[in-house]
């Protein structure tokens, strides 16, 4: 077979298959490395093939071999048959994002940074954005208000010791396992990403495509690996919202190329690290989260998953902020038919979503894809003398789109910064610092109620 096919076979299911593209060496090596950076590569790779061989090894070079493999120590131990991301979706009532935790910079540093390396009092991140540490209680609240569901946005860029193999720190690593294992001690489901990695997202261009993909082929390796025995609850979301600094708007050909590139190499290095990686519910992005700029754009191309796999384990993830002129900017605080007596409303309406939603349905649900919706909400904002109409509104948007999601079988994450007044960017529903009590309670009930 070969030295690299010898050595890939300890390390991944795939290898044995004719096309080496999912032997992980084998896509490292055949990246387009300056040659300080492929020898270094290759040097990392060879010695973390040992170790995963502990993790790997299987009775045979099968992809259904995955399902035999024992738990890791530390993964909780589940029913580790797989589903299909539309089922995964589907089976989503409530999802709520941990947000403004686990993404955040590095107490003292810019959010902004695009330095790769160990930062200062790094391990204190998660509060370095002003909530408190993330605890049992904090996830049981979540699950006991009727969420089924968590998105753990991570920034891992300000945690990583060697930048050449994008090794992560390992107390940072147990610190991301333990707040993963609360949520499947409660039952429920999991997303982990990569979130706020600066080198990542703010370089859409082709300059850094190869010098990225590398970085994000070893990152997620080491993320894979780490994960590669949890259960099928756990899905994987390989990047955020890419986009040029400051810039919202629609990409050019070259920004949407480079995402398509980024979508690609996180299927193929996680489906290479094996294990129930082989069929976990990997999630994909269009350009800035933006659905837009995938269903009206020819140039967003759904990566090619592994022999056998199709489109069944993989889904399109979207942000919907929308429309932002109620959501977010605050310009409007009436959306929807019913509400417009109570003053000007949002030109957006019920029916402009339904269509949008069904458009999204037809490109990508169709195909067998899931459907993701990563993060959505709107802030509080409210005028003296229209408080309660206006949160009444709000209650009516919650449970209109999230009654329309799960019709079409999309899965829904709430974003929740912990942040609360009136004005942008105030989408807190549950008070971290207060015992998690509910502050935002017609965004909940909107949401629970079919």
């Amino acid at each position: 077979m070969g030295l690299k096919t010898d050595i890939c076979r300890f390390s991944n299911p795939f290898c044995m298959q004719s096309n080496h593209r999912y032997c992980l060496k084998y896509y490292l090596c055949s990246q387009k490395l300056t040659n300080p950076m492929k020898k270094l590569t290759i040097s990392f790779f060879n010695n973390m093939v040992f170790a995963m061989a502990f993790l790997f090894v299987m009775p045979s070079c099968s992809a259904d071999a995955a399902e035999s493999q024992p738990s890791n120590a530390d993964a909780p131990a589940a029913d580790n048959r797989a589903i299909t991301a539309q089922q995964w979706n589907s089976q989503v009532k409530a999802g709520w994002n941990l947000g403004n935790q686990f993404e955040c910079s590095a107490p003292g540093q810019d959010g902004e940074s695009m330095q790769i390396g160990v930062f200062d009092n790094h391990l204190n991140a998660e509060t370095a954005w002003g909530n408190p540490k993330v605890t049992k209680k904090i996830i049981k609240a979540v699950r006991d208000a009727g969420f089924d569901a968590i998105r753990i946005p991570v920034r891992w860029q300000c945690h990583i010791t060697n930048p050449t193999a994008m090794s992560i720190d390992k107390q940072w690593m147990a610190r991301i396992k333990e707040v993963v294992g609360w949520c499947l001690d409660n039952d429920m489901k999991v997303i982990i990403n990569t979130h706020h990695d600066k080198w990542l997202e703010g370089r859409p261009y082709s300059q850094y495509k190869d010098e990225n993909n590398q970085k994000l082929a070893l990152l997620w390796m080491n993320i894979a690996s780490e994960f590669a025995q949890y259960d099928y609850r756990v899905a994987f979301a390989g990047t955020n919202e890419v986009h040029v600094k400051d810039n919202w708007g629609k990409p050019s050909k070259e920004n949407l190329e480079v995402q398509n590139s980024y979508n690609q190499t996180f299927i193929d290095v996680v489906r290479a690290t094996g294990g129930n990686n082989a069929q976990r519910h990997l999630i994909v992005q269009t350009y800035v989260c933006n659905p837009d700029f995938g269903i009206n754009n020819n140039d967003f191309i759904i990566p090619t998953d592994i022999e056998g796999n199709g489109n069944k384990y993989m889904s399109v993830e979207f942000h919907y902020y929308t429309p932002w002129d109620y959501a977010g900017e605050c310009k409007y605080y009436f959306w929807g038919e019913p509400y417009k007596q109570y003053g000007e409303a949002s030109p957006s309406n019920e029916k402009t979503m339904t269509d949008f939603f069904d458009r999204v349905a037809s490109t990508w649900a169709a195909k067998g894809l899931g459907v993701v919706i990563g993060e959505w909400g709107v802030t509080d904002h409210y005028k003296g003398g229209q408080t309660d109409i206006i949160h009444e509104n709000m209650t009516y948007y919650c449970r209109f789109l999230t009654s329309e999601a799960r019709k079409r079988g999309f899965s829904t994450f709430v974003w929740d910064n912990n942040s609360f007044g009136n004005g942008s960017e105030k989408f807190g529903i549950f008070d971290r610092k207060d015992g998690m009590k509910v502050k935002a309670d017609w965004i909940l009930k909107g949401i629970m109620e079919k």
